[in-house]
């Protein structure tokens, strides 16, 4: 029975799914994991919580640049996936962000507007209307 889990681990390190390390078999993943030490995704929010603490914004190309310089290699999709997780990687879309610029605060409707017209015919002009709530405004603040 030796003789045949000796032959299938010599098949298994021939094939490349692992290699004998003091008797012990490990896989290729091991291996390569624990030839680099480094948990990259721990080293990314770590360096994302850092940048946040200090209120820098949190850019992928800027985290990639900054590991880099750490000596890890890791990839800008990486990096957005991480930040996603965390929570701090997606913006909203424009227009979805409130009050956003040129953005909808919200839709108007056709009722909406007939009565905006009715009000302004009762003021006689639309830049009337329109100063007319604008000093509504200001009282009510």
């Amino acid at each position: 029975m030796e003789h045949y889990v000796t032959f299938i681990c010599c098949v298994a390190m021939a094939a490349g799914f692992c290699h004998m390390n003091e008797r012990s078999y490990i896989t290729m993943a091991e291996t390569k994991s624990a030839a680099k030490g480094v948990n990259k995704s721990e080293e990314i929010r770590k360096l994302a919580t850092a940048m946040k603490q200090k209120g820098e914004k949190l850019r992928p190309v800027v985290i990639v640049a900054a590991l880099k310089k750490q000596g890890i290699a890791v990839s800008s999709p990486q990096v957005s996936m991480v930040l996603k997780r965390m929570g701090l990687g997606a913006r909203p879309a424009r227009g979805e962000a409130a009050g956003a610029v040129g953005g909808r605060r919200s839709a108007i409707s056709v009722d909406d507007l007939l009565i905006a017209k009715k009000i302004a015919g009762q003021f006689g002009s639309v830049d009337r209307a329109i100063s007319a709530l604008e000093a509504l405004k200001r009282f009510q603040a």
